[in-house]
Formats: C-alpha cells, sequence, structure tokens
C-alpha cells in the first residue's frame, strides 16, 4: 500500500485523481481501517487529500469471493485511475474485471503462478504489487527453523488444502534440502 503514494506523487497535482480500493476485511475490522488510515496519511504527506485532489472508492470483501467479484466489478465501472487490491483473491477478482487499469497488489502470494504478472522483475500487463511468499524464501525460512533441530527431522506443511498459497509453500520445502542439514524434507497436499 506504501508504494501507491509514491506512484501518485509522480503525477502533477493539478487535476483529481480517483483511487478504487478492494480490501479482504470486513468494513469494521480495526486492522483493515488501520491499513487504511495509515495510506491516508501518506497520501496527505505527499500532497493528496480526499475532498482537494483525490477520490478514494472503498470496497470491503469480508474475505467473501463472491463480495470480492461483485466489488471488482464495481470498482471498474467507476474507471478509477489506479485500483489499490489487498491480497491475492482480491487481485484475483480484479484481473477478471479489467486489463486496462493499473492494479497494484499489497500482497499476493504466488503473482506469477496466479497469472497476474508475467514476472516478478518485469510484471508487464496492467498489475503490480508486492510478493509475500515465493518458494525460494519459504526454504530459507525452513533453513533456519531446522538448523535448531538435531538429526535427520522430517518437516510436513500442514494448511488448506485448496489455499491459494499452498503451492507456493509446498514448493518452497524441498528448497531446504541438504542446504542445513536437513535431511530430506516432506511436504504433502490433502486432496492430492
Amino acid at each position: 500500500m506504501l508504494a501507491v503514494p509514491r506512484l501518485l506523487g509522480r503525477l502533477q497535482l493539478t487535476r483529481s485523481r480517483r483511487i478504487g480500493m478492494l480490501m479482504a476485511y470486513a468494513e469494521n475490522d480495526a486492522q483493515g481501517q488501520a491499513y487504511i488510515a495509515v495510506f491516508r496519511e501518506r497520501l496527505e504527506k505527499l500532497g493528496w487529500a480526499e475532498g482537494r485532489n483525490i477520490r478514494i472508492d472503498h470496497r470491503w470483501g469480508a474475505l467473501d469471493p463472491d463480495s470480492s467479484q461483485r466489488l471488482a466489478k464495481e470498482l471498474v465501472a467507476l474507471q478509477p485511475d489506479l485500483i489499490l487490491s489487498h491480497n491475492t483473491p482480491t487481485t484475483a477478482a480484479l484481473v477478471q474485471q479489467t486489463r486496462t487499469i493499473p492494479i497494484v497488489f499489497a500482497i499476493a502470494s504466488d503473482p506469477v503462478g496466479s497469472g497476474f504478472v508475467a514476472s516478478i522483475a518485469r510484471p508487464g500487463g496492467n498489475v503490480t504489487g508486492f510478493n509475500n511468499l515465493d518458494p525460494p524464501m519459504v526454504g530459507k525460512w525452513l533453513q533456519l527453523k531446522l538448523t535448531r533441530f538435531r538429526g535427520d527431522p522430517t518437516v510436513c506443511v500442514l494448511g488448506v488444502h485448496d489455499a491459494q498459497e499452498a503451492p507456493t509453500l509446498c514448493a518452497g520445502v524441498p528448497a531446504a534440502d541438504g542446504r542445513a542439514g536437513a535431511g530430506r524434507p516432506v511436504a504433502s497436499r490433502a486432496g492430492e
């Protein structure tokens, strides 16, 4: 979310801009409201103030995929200059609705695998943002944890089998194999 103010900072302050925001939280969620407050504060420091030269249209998906789809369609219909997306599911909903309006995701588990970007280095298209989870990083986290154990530990990844980040997590487990004396980590997902 902090990159969007930088992008807007490069634009001239001569005309009012419109930002759409699709959050995965419920509207009354304290964490979601805190994110919005920080975002507004940062925009104001850069000279962007709601009611003066910027309008922000918020939509709150409340972790409901059907709501996210409907709300993504609403935001795209408003034709904002930019849409800020909270996470992987909200970004997926937005990408289905537009390939022209710029979309910046705050976090995405696997933006390449999800089809949002062509690559992390060169996203291409209208979507960019921050990758919070990738197999090499998962492997590094696991290596750090395994340095605390002696012997030949076995690793099991537990989680919701159809969660979008599950393949990324499981792909990262073998990356730790042999690099920290970890033995042979084993990963399994239910439903496969």
